[in-house]
């Protein structure tokens, strides 16, 4: 995998850098600033970019607005986005052009080796890796919401899948049966109004898509 780090803290985007070397994915660029992020995927083309929301040149959203920048110019980079805390409209802003190849993952997920490094894999192929922080604030919702008729464990079955988990991940998490994690999926689709051919994939990106507008 080719990957470009754009983080303006130089410990952890040298460790990021490291941490993917030693995994063999070949870290094509690593940059500090927005700008420089833009200059390294028009130039490199990686297949996805792990992007700080807060970079400079401005020091506020520079990076978030950067990642939508690259989603809309090269849409075959898939773009990780990481945050210090969860903010309801960089989701929105990720989301809103509808397709895959997203995630948005708060800093501290890093430290898990593991669920990082799966999160990377699951954009770079065009999927969707949400935050559970992230999915637990989009789905906090007026009880007029149609997410309001799900059951406690329909929730957790949809939390799940935003996080981009698959079906026998979902099972094994929530110990249940796959086939009890399709029956939910099923339900939660019915309930919501959402069309449930179209693969897992397409799936996802559809609820999240839903409860980035809202629920309406």
């Amino acid at each position: 995998m080719r990957v470009i780090v754009a983080e303006d803290s130089a410990l952890l985007r040298e460790g990021v850098v490291r941490l993917l070397a030693e995994e063999g994915h070949d870290v094509v660029a690593a940059v500090g600033d927005a700008d420089a992020l833009l200059a390294a995927v028009a130039e490199h083309r990686p297949d996805v970019a792990v992007v700080d929301v807060r970079m400079p040149p401005g020091g506020t959203d520079d990076g978030l607005r950067a990642a939508v920048a690259v989603r809309g110019r090269w849409p075959g980079t898939g773009v990780l986005v990481l945050s210090q805390w969860v903010e309801r409209r960089y989701a929105d802003e990720l989301l809103a052009d509808g397709r895959g190849g997203v995630g948005y993952l708060l800093k501290d997920r890093v430290v898990d080796v593991g669920q990082f490094l799966d999160a990377l894999a699951r954009v770079a192929a065009g999927g969707a890796a949400f935050d559970p922080e992230v999915v637990r604030q989009l789905l906090t919702r007026q009880e007029r919401d149609p997410l309001a008729q799900l059951t406690g464990r329909e929730g957790d079955v949809l939390a799940a899948m935003a996080e981009g988990l698959s079906n026998a991940s979902i099972a094994a998490r929530l110990h249940v049966s796959q086939s009890a994690v399709e029956k939910h999926a099923a339900a939660i689709f019915d309930k919501l109004g959402i069309p449930s051919e179209g693969g897992f994939n397409r799936r996802v990106l559809a609820v999240l898509a839903h409860l980035r507008g809202g629920g309406g």
